[in-house]
């Protein structure tokens, strides 16, 4: 037996999937909202998200010098994008039905109430494992 046996990935606990009624603006037949289906997203595909939304702004008064700065609006965006299973954000015909052409584009048309945005916003986070929001760590990068 390996020292290591315990770290094995079949030891690793599967994480569920969860549901969340994203909006009260899609309703099912008694008025009750839609929960919409989220998986549990991976450090890598996280990875490639933040990087996706990490550009480069110059730093005033230093030429040639840049630093890194994290679109924090876009990469909530596309983790929701990425966490959402049910309804399919990439289907061609759920997107031609709101008049858009990208997942990005189809969850904001869908989810066009910004409190409910923020909510969802806020769920999808605290999901995927991070504890404190975005808007948490502004506000205590402000203090």
């Amino acid at each position: 037996m390996s020292k290591f046996s315990r770290f094995m990935k079949a030891n690793k606990i599967k994480k569920e999937n969860g549901f969340y009624p994203a909006t009260k603006s899609l309703v099912d037949e008694n008025g009750t909202a839609l929960k919409w289906e989220f998986r549990h997203i991976t450090s890598k595909e996280n990875e490639a998200i933040r990087e996706d939304c990490t550009v480069e702004v110059p730093i005033t008064g230093k030429p040639n010098m840049f630093r890194q700065k994290l679109k924090s609006g876009l990469y909530a965006q596309k983790m929701i994008v990425a966490s959402v299973v049910v309804p399919d954000l990439y289907d061609k015909e759920l997107q031609d039905s709101y008049g858009v052409m990208t997942p990005e584009d189809l969850l904001l048309a869908m989810v066009d109430n910004p409190g409910e945005y923020n909510d969802l916003a806020s769920f999808v986070q605290k999901f995927q494992g991070f504890d404190v929001s975005f808007s948490d760590k502004v506000d205590e990068a402000k203090n």
